[in-house]
């Protein structure tokens, strides 16, 4: 029920007359409106959507990169169309990941960018296989690289860009989340249940430490996890957290209630969420400015909210 997460009329209506990137997840996560898919088909034509669009290069990158510029190469801004929603049959979005695919380095079963990395970075490798998959690329190559994510989790269960060291023994939740969103959407486009072990291992150790605290000593991890960046880039943040338990369709676990509490608290007396910190780097623009309310943090919110209050 709506009153169940107190979303007031006017911050619905707000949601629903900004870009239609945050217009139709508002539609389809907060108002139930069966309009929704209309509306996404406009994020390729108006607004910011047609704007990251309009930037590509004739050769099907941004920037002129596959991984670097941050935060405008091929990978950066694909991962935004992502969030955005654009239609998953964009040619131009599938160009750009057919890029990231074809002028990768191919190493033990993943990607690499980098002449002197010999080893396929798990966080980086997360990302790929998410654009790849959300875009319905159809390639032989994914399932390998689902496989090796699936098979490269350190010893508490979650994935770290440094294991390649050969001692890392704990998870890095920005690499684990990456990996989980990625594995979540090859299991969504291929059906496979091959996956199931790895993102419930991935998702146990995020509930073991209440998505922010050290499970030896309950310290706050990292204070900026409690602060909310969109887009998120590669940083792991407890709304990001959150918003993945939800679209997992994962059922409420009480461990994450603290989190949940967090989130409450960030919100503004109007009703709505600050638009939060900004990681550094170069933006092609900038979706949302000033201290103002912020749509995306906003509507994040509110549909984590719903997610726990129905659960």
């Amino acid at each position: 029920m709506m009153d169940a997460v107190d979303i007031d009329q006017s911050s619905l209506d707000w949601l629903l007359a900004g870009d239609p990137s945050v217009a139709w997840q508002a539609q389809r996560d907060l108002a139930g409106d069966d309009r929704w898919r209309a509306t996404r088909a406009l994020v390729g034509s108006r607004g910011w959507g047609r704007r990251l669009l309009e930037l590509q290069d004739p050769e099907g990158t941004w920037a002129g990169g596959l991984y670097t510029p941050k935060w405008t190469s091929t990978t950066y801004t694909l991962l935004q169309l992502r969030r955005l929603g654009l239609e998953p049959s964009s040619t131009q979005a599938m160009a750009g990941v057919r890029r990231l695919l074809d002028d990768a380095k191919w190493v033990d079963g993943g990607v690499s960018y980098w002449v002197s990395h010999r080893f396929a970075e798990r966080c980086v490798n997360g990302m790929v296989l998410s654009l790849a998959c959300y875009f319905g690329i159809e390639d032989p190559r994914l399932d390998g690289l689902a496989r090796m994510l699936i098979e490269s989790r350190v010893a508490d269960g979650g994935w770290n860009c440094d294991d390649y060291r050969g001692h890392t023994r704990h998870s890095s939740f920005n690499t684990t989340i990456s990996v989980l969103e990625a594995l979540h959407l090859w299991r969504l486009r291929t059906g496979s249940r091959e996956a199931d072990e790895a993102i419930a291992a991935g998702q146990e150790v995020l509930l073991e430490h209440r998505l922010y605290r050290s499970h030896r000593t309950g310290e706050i991890i990292d204070e900026a996890w409690t602060r909310f960046a969109f887009p998120p880039r590669w940083h792991y943040d407890i709304l990001r957290g959150l918003d993945h338990f939800r679209a997992a369709q994962v059922r409420p676990d009480p461990r994450a209630a603290e989190a949940i509490e967090v989130v409450r608290r960030r919100r503004r007396p109007d009703g709505r969420w600050p638009i939060g910190p900004r990681h550094s780097g170069v933006e092609h623009f900038r979706m949302e400015t000033g201290r103002n309310a912020g749509r995306w943090n906003t509507l994040r919110a509110l549909r984590v909210l719903r997610w726990w209050e129905d659960g």
